[in-house]
């Protein structure tokens, strides 16, 4: 017999606590929801956009004039290329897209090694649900991303944002600022206080699958998971399980959601830094959004973080 689906475990889980179960989504009272659009760009003009949805629908949507795109840099939307995958941010009942970004990514894990004089090829950990991922550092990007990984050597963490191309993932912008310690020595909380909401970090990952509302969590019961490298944070949060409803709150947009916890954030929890969008946050990332819920809430994707608060469900 199968393991429940993660909303059947999430009322099993309320009905065994005495409590009501949350409902997933945006939180009414912050007004106008935003929606998370995800497709195939098939055609493109200075004013709509037409995408093929991963389920094979069509869609076309109005782009609004103050609207931009990112594709490994700043562009007008009209210049993206046919093909592009897009993942866009729609206002007015999601069919008006203020924002688009085009065959994004971000790599995040542990450097195993690193290869290269000029265009660095660097192979990760990406642990133990995610395998090893191989990225390409072109040289023009290689200083910038070097400053903000001082400890670029075998053992560190890694944190970028580019674009996938021709196959490979172009590692363009620094995420994060790399943690000064190994990935194995990540320091311990600090003295925690029973509070109802805990401030960090929120980041986001590409390993979700592409319209999922979700989010990897650091520390999970290791028998939930089956996964020996869970329950590692240095942010002090508590023990959760597979299917648990997290309420993220983002302090820059000021909004709020409730996003299901789908999978383990075992490699988000050995990053002890801190987000500077618009506050300084403690130390510690306490959730990482599928890009979707991450745009949802008003993240940008390629600054990589919002600060946060979150609360159970």
């Amino acid at each position: 017999m199968g393991y429940p689906s993660v909303e059947r475990r999430r009322v099993l889980a309320a009905a065994a606590l005495g409590r009501a179960s949350g409902v997933p989504g945006p939180d009414p009272a912050d007004g106008d929801p935003l929606r998370a659009v995800v497709g195939e760009v098939l055609d493109v003009s200075p004013h709509l956009i037409t995408i093929e949805t991963p389920s094979g629908a069509e869609e076309r949507l109005v782009i609004a004039p103050w609207a931009t795109a990112w594709h490994g840099a700043e562009l007008a939307p009209a210049d993206l290329p046919i093909g592009a995958m897009v993942l866009m941010r729609a206002l007015r009942d999601g069919r008006v897209v203020e924002r688009i970004w085009a065959d994004t990514t971000r790599i995040t894990g542990t450097i195993l090694s690193i290869q290269g004089r000029k265009d660095l090829t660097v192979e990760l950990d990406c642990g133990p649900h995610r395998g090893h991922r191989t990225v390409v550092v072109p040289y023009r990007s290689s200083g910038r991303l070097q400053v903000r990984h001082p400890k670029f050597e075998p053992g560190y963490l890694f944190d970028a944002i580019g674009v996938r191309r021709d196959g490979a993932s172009l590692a363009l912008l620094p995420a994060t600022s790399q943690p000064a310690y190994p990935a194995r020595s990540v320091p311990p909380p600090s003295p925690a206080y029973k509070q109802a909401r805990i401030a960090g970090t929120v980041t986001w990952s590409d390993t979700f699958d592409e319209e999922e509302r979700g989010a990897a969590y650091p520390m999970l019961e290791r028998a939930d998971t089956g996964c020996t490298q869970t329950g590692v944070s240095c942010a002090g949060l508590p023990y959760l399980s597979v299917g648990s409803l997290l309420q993220v709150r983002n302090v820059c947009s000021n909004r709020s959601s409730n996003v299901p916890v789908v999978a383990c954030g075992c490699v988000a929890g050995r990053f002890c830094d801190r987000c500077v969008e618009c506050d300084t946050s403690p130390r510690g990332r306490i959730a990482e959004l599928s890009p979707s819920s991450y745009v949802e809430l008003g993240g940008e994707l390629v600054k990589g973080c919002f600060n946060a608060q979150i609360g159970l469900g």
